[in-house]
């Protein structure tokens, strides 16, 4: 039986890497998980009737119970799915391990196919290599395989070259998502002028992955990117998708956010965004750290049911809703009312779990990770990160 709908959690099982990205939003914190932690994270997302969990970072694979905790979601009937920079996963014993313990598919984060690009993205060198190296093992050992990618200043005008290198070099590859990037936490709020793109940097070598993706049979997703610049794959958008579903994204961050729970997905529009015929099911401008100009936006004049029924025909959806038009319209307006009332509510009213622990080695492994990455950052001449929500309390 197909689920209403396929709710997809994170669970952030570390918040050290061995890369320092300049754009990081999600840098280094003194929280830390043991491996009955992120059980109870896991048994959390099993209650809600969730689809699946999303193993991510940080850089997830340095932890040393992932197998383990992996092995757990999949007795729990979840899907597994984890985010990594393939720098473990590039040792074919980690790759065997993982697909052992039940892992389903990896997002392998490749941002360019320029090594030196790529190296100054990572604040790393010889990262290209080894995140090859981590396609070929996770394909070799039979785990689905997609490429994730971050749209940012240094990458935004060859997207298309990107996806043409990888399929070429991975006929196996099939599915891509680009993330447009979050100027507002992390690193990426600091370094904004060195990383944040223009909307109009990318447009074009965007649509011309996404084409030709389409035309080789591969599918995509785009997270935090306007209609108005999707055109005519307005269906790949991320957040037209949950919107049109009605799903809910809950966050385990290992921080002092916590938990997050999300059910709307609407952003900042523009004034001419209200003539749009797609505003209705457009996630907007994701803006939270001022990094990106309202004045980009323009009103699409196309037919909205046509992309709603795109999305819930979709074959590769595993939980499509069969539903008419009218079924949908009467769906979607019951949603719209229900994240209103509960946008009024005092608290949410699904409680979030504790997220990690605090202990004295935690914040002393902390403060010798910020030294590190200190060093690294300023021989890269880029900023660190300021440490609210890294700390509990006000630190700033």
């Amino acid at each position: 039986m197909l689920r209403p709908v396929a709710n997809l959690g994170y669970l952030q099982v570390v918040r050290h890497c061995n890369h320092v990205c300049g754009f990081c939003s999600n840098p280094t914190t003194p929280y830390s998980h043991t491996l009955e932690s992120m059980k109870a994270l896991v048994d959390d997302f099993v209650d809600r009737d969730y689809f699946g969990i999303i193993l991510t970072g940080g850089e997830p694979t340095l932890h040393p119970q992932l197998p383990e905790v992996t092995a757990y979601a999949r007795s729990r009937g979840l899907h597994v799915r984890m985010i990594t920079n393939g720098h473990r996963l590039a040792e074919r014993r980690f790759a065997d391990a993982m697909a052992e313990a039940g892992l389903q598919l990896v997002h392998v984060s490749v941002y360019s196919v320029d090594p030196e690009v790529e190296a100054e993205l990572r604040g790393t060198e010889g990262t290209l290599e080894r995140a090859f190296a981590a396609i070929e093992n996770a394909l070799a050992v039979g785990l689905e395989v997609n490429i994730n990618c971050v749209i940012n200043r240094l990458n935004a005008a060859t997207l298309d070259r990107n996806v043409k290198v990888l399929t070429e070099r991975f006929p196996a590859l099939r599915h891509f998502v680009w993330n447009n990037l979050d100027p507002s936490m992390g690193r990426a709020e600091v370094n904004q002028a060195r990383f944040t793109p223009r909307l109009a940097d990318f447009e074009v070598s965007l649509h011309r992955a996404m084409r030709h993706l389409h035309k080789t049979g591969r599918t995509f997703r785009v997270e935090k990117v306007p209609l108005c610049y999707m055109a005519d794959f307005a269906w790949a958008s991320t957040e037209t998708r949950k919107i049109v579903k009605g799903e809910e994204r809950i966050v385990y961050f290992l921080d002092a956010k916590q938990g997050v729970r999300q059910t709307e997905w609407g952003h900042l529009y523009a004034e001419g965004c209200d003539r749009c015929t797609v505003r209705e099911i457009c996630g907007g401008l994701f803006d939270r750290g001022n990094g990106y100009d309202p004045a980009e936006l323009a009103p699409l004049f196309v037919d909205r049911d046509a992309v709603v029924r795109s999305i819930l025909a979709d074959p590769s959806d595993p939980a499509r809703e069969r539903l008419t038009m009218d079924q949908w319209r009467q769906a979607h307006a019951a949603r719209v009312a229900r994240a209103k009332d509960e946008a009024r509510a005092t608290r949410d009213p699904k409680a979030l779990p504790v997220v990690g622990q605090l202990t004295d080695q935690g914040l002393r492994r902390f403060e010798a990770r910020r030294r590190s990455e200190s060093r690294r950052t300023a021989e890269r001449e880029l900023n660190m990160e300021r440490l609210a929500e890294q700390l509990p309390g006000d630190e700033s």
